[in-house]
């Protein structure tokens, strides 16, 4: 029985199921590790700070930030048994009528998508709950793959931990105090940390370009700077660099916007030669 554990006596087997023990409070669940498929959760191997008990209880902290498609919260997941804890974020996918991701189709070119005729391209096409659900989920599902792909690949993305429908629960990236990382567009870096920071990005759109991918939606505002590390997020547009007709515009916009920024507080770059010399290494 899955959330319970059994004790033995001499004439008859007791099985005590801890979620029938007291209520959780407003804003707890019980943990949905345990109710994940193995490909619904993050790499292995885990981390050790990741908590895998069935009778962990996640608790809301609030609103970390809001976005076109999606929200990210903050999560607390605690043992009951002792005092390991963790805070993750989780992201949760709007449906159809309530975000406002636009060029959707400029993003899916060359993606696969569910099967036509079959019952949730049918309920999407038609705007359904099921059908907006389910969009839903296939932008948190390309995100999640994105995740566990850029993760394995060495790329400076946050750890997935599981995907759970249309949430996904993931490392938080904190600052050297432990506070949530900012993004690069609140922070002012110093020269030599600017620097760091371009060369840093450099190498990840890169490294991105190595496996035929772009971000395609790269700005100052979906990196975060962790310290002196940048981090990329929000990833569920990712593009084929060459199965996608837009790959390549959607490459050069990318390295256009990104050296914009840098440019704009200082720093000698020319998002045109980052955009050729990232073609070069991926062809």
């Amino acid at each position: 029985m899955a959330g319970a554990f059994a004790t033995e006596s001499p004439d008859r087997r007791f099985v005590f199921d801890y979620r029938q023990v007291g209520d959780l409070e407003p804003g707890q669940r019980w943990s949905t590790w345990g109710s994940c498929e193995p490909l619904s959760r993050g790499p292995q191997p885990w981390p050790d700070w990741i908590i895998t008990d069935d009778a962990a209880i996640d608790t809301e902290l609030g609103v970390l930030k809001t976005g076109k498609e999606a929200d990210v919260f903050l999560l607390e997941r605690a043992a009951p048994l002792d005092e390991r804890a963790v805070v993750l974020a989780a992201k949760r996918y709007r449906d159809s009528a309530h975000r406002s991701f636009h060029r959707t189709t400029d993003y899916t070119d060359g993606r696969k998508l569910p099967r036509k005729g079959g019952r949730e391209a049918r309920a999407m096409a038609k705007g359904t709950s099921f059908g907006k659900s389910a969009a839903a989920g296939m932008w948190a599902r390309a995100e999640w793959e994105s995740l566990v792909r850029f993760h394995r690949a060495g790329l400076p993305v946050p750890y997935p931990v599981q995907i759970d429908g249309t949430e996904i629960l993931m490392e938080l990236v904190t600052d050297a105090e432990g506070m949530p990382a900012p993004r690069l567009a609140a922070t002012r870096p110093d020269p030599d940390l600017l620097q760091s920071l371009w060369i840093q990005l450099s190498d990840a759109i890169a490294g991105l370009a190595g496996l035929s991918c772009v971000h395609g939606d790269l700005s100052a505002y979906n990196l975060l700077v962790a310290g002196e590390q940048l981090v990329l997020i929000d990833l569920p547009q990712t593009v084929d660099l060459f199965g996608n007709p837009h790959g390549m515009d959607m490459l050069q916009r990318d390295c256009l916007n990104v050296a914009t920024w840098f440019r704009a507080r200082g720093l000698d770059v020319d998002g045109e030669e980052l955009f050729g010399e990232v073609v070069a290494r991926a062809l």
